[in-house]
């Protein structure tokens, strides 16, 4: 059960994402889907009557949680915007390696070596995935860094909210994390308006829907994930798992937009689905 709502998840996320990807400004997209996704968060704790105000007793890992969102998504913004994705998109997606060498060095952590392989399988797929011939990433260290940074964000934030997940319901903690990102994602937005300004001929209903849609499977996958958590899923094998995205949208892009290397990006796929089921059945 637990294996199928991370799955679950995993296919949502590309789709929301190609959502998002059509919005002429990126800034007013990411702001948007926050926005939408606290919202849906206080609706859903009010309705089902769960505690707001628990998340008092764990401030110090809700903190933790919002520093790796905030070191997430900045980081992933300065790579892309430097670097190619074929290149630096593997890198950020390999948290799991993040998590499996934070938990045996800091955190007395023990895995058993089909984990281990499994997620070696895993993150090994999903460079294969999207390396293009011609990409050096290690020639250009800083952007390198930013993509590493961004990984180490992604297992920041996993770690904490499995932890959350010990305490509070996954909506409350939806609410605040997302409402906490509000005022940094708007500052980006004001900041980058001041700069750049843009015409956009779609209606004002149009426009809306464009941000909420996206809002809405956000929340539904990333509440998934942290049912995963609540549930009593390990961390290290949840992100191995949530890398099923990757061949997802390897697909639509295939499909959609007619990209090439199919014959290869199945293989490292299948690859990828490999270490995805050792870590699912034998770990």
């Amino acid at each position: 059960m637990i294996a199928g709502i991370v799955l679950l998840s995993a296919a949502i996320h590309p789709i929301w994402n190609l959502f998002l990807k059509k919005e002429p400004d990126t800034q007013l997209g990411y702001l948007g889907l926050t926005v939408v996704l606290a919202v849906c968060g206080l609706v859903h704790a009010l309705f089902a009557g769960s505690n707001l105000w628990a998340v008092t007793a764990v401030l110090p890992l809700l903190f933790l949680s919002w520093c790796g969102q905030i070191l997430y998504g900045t980081c992933l913004t300065a790579t892309l915007n430097r670097g190619d994705l074929s290149a630096y998109y593997p890198i950020i997606r390999a948290s799991p390696v993040f998590i499996v060498i934070v938990g045996v060095l800091l955190l007395g952590t023990s895995y058993s070596w089909y984990v281990l392989m499994g997620i070696a399988m895993a993150v090994a797929g999903g460079f294969l995935l999207l390396y293009r011939r011609g990409t050096h990433f290690l020639e250009d260290p800083k952007t390198l860094g930013l993509a590493l940074l961004a990984m180490a964000g992604t297992g920041i934030y996993s770690m904490a909210d499995a932890n959350l997940m010990k305490t509070l319901e996954p909506e409350v903690q939806l609410f605040w994390i997302e409402t906490f990102l509000i005022p940094v994602y708007l500052g980006l937005f004001m900041r980058r308006r001041t700069h750049t300004r843009y015409d956009d001929p779609r209606s004002l209903p149009a426009r809306a829907i464009m941000l909420i849609v996206p809002g809405i499977m956000a929340y539904g996958s990333y509440y998934l994930i942290l049912m995963a958590y609540q549930m009593g899923a390990e961390v290290a094998a949840v992100t191995s798992v949530r890398q099923a995205s990757i061949p997802i949208s390897v697909m639509l892009g295939g499909f959609f937009l007619r990209e090439g290397a199919i014959a290869r990006r199945l293989i490292a796929a299948l690859l990828l689905a490999a270490g995805i089921v050792v870590i699912v059945t034998l770990g």
